[in-house]
């Protein structure tokens, strides 16, 4: 072989090695292109909504906003709220404003048509604390605590529900509200009153009842209406807004979803 048939071979071997080293990188990069269509196909990529407010809503009408807003529901869960009413959405999950993929399951927990009842626990001799824990247990909510003398401070002598006795093993409708009548000492009638501005309707009662204090009065703004405006209500006043009172005494409070009423931090 030549010198000349020699360079051609050579060249032409090295051609061919590129050539094929060329035609491996197209088609890894074709694959690479596929593979993405076909995973944005799978998972939606870029195809996302807002997940609507069912608050309120009936079951049909959350299918018809669902269908409307490219997402699907589910009911997965009831409870009893007497304040709203029977067989509307109590809650979702993703919850409202979310970002979701299209075709995405809501979860939602209405409100049961039928009430549940539960149990009534034995809460004579816990402390209001105890007595407040084991009612939240139970799907009772502590109403109002009322002090009578007796030796030992905070200790429950009775339990009662709409303003008669209620017994252990009774049977209560879940959520309702129970009021206890509990002790308190000639020397240890005091406690301090938190600042609850800032905090929502639930979470303000939770601080008052901590401290072994009532709600006196909660107004309301006037454009505050359905249940969801009330649990997402914020105090912005309080009275008195400190210092020590007596256990049981009673802070009135005021609510509002505009943030500008809050006062400065």
């Amino acid at each position: 072989m030549t010198e000349k048939e020699k360079v051609q071979k050579v060249a032409k071997d090295t051609g061919w090695i590129w050539k094929n080293l060329l035609l491996g990188v197209a088609f890894v990069l074709v694959l690479g292109i596929l593979t993405a269509w076909a995973l944005g196909l799978i998972t939606r990529h870029g195809k996302v909504v807002k997940t609507p407010d069912f608050s309120s809503l009936t079951v049909a009408e959350a299918q018809e906003l669902a269908s409307r807003s490219h997402v699907s529901v589910k009911v997965v869960d009831s409870v009893f709220v007497r304040r709203l009413a029977g067989g509307v959405v109590y809650r979702q999950q993703p919850k409202a404003g979310a970002t979701v993929k299209k075709g995405r399951s809501i979860f939602l927990t209405i409100n049961s048509v039928v009430p549940r009842k539960v149990v009534m626990p034995n809460l004579f001799g816990y402390s209001v604390t105890e007595a407040r824990s084991e009612l939240r247990n139970r799907g009772l909510n502590l109403g109002r605590l009322n002090y009578v003398r007796d030796m030992a401070t905070n200790n429950v002598l009775g339990q009662n529900c709409e303003g008669r006795e209620v017994k252990a093993g009774d049977m209560v409708v879940s959520g309702s509200v129970i009021d206890l009548v509990a002790g308190v000492g000639e020397q240890d009638n005091q406690t301090s009153i938190p600042k609850i501005t800032g905090m929502k309707y639930v979470n303000a009662i939770d601080a008052l009842h901590e401290r072994f204090l009532n709600v006196g009065k909660a107004t309301f703004d006037a454009n505050i209406k359905t249940y969801a405006d009330t649990m997402n209500a914020v105090v912005y006043k309080q009275d008195p807004a400190g210092a020590g009172r007596n256990l049981g005494a009673n802070v009135n409070f005021s609510l509002t979803l505009d943030p500008s009423k809050l006062p400065a931090k």
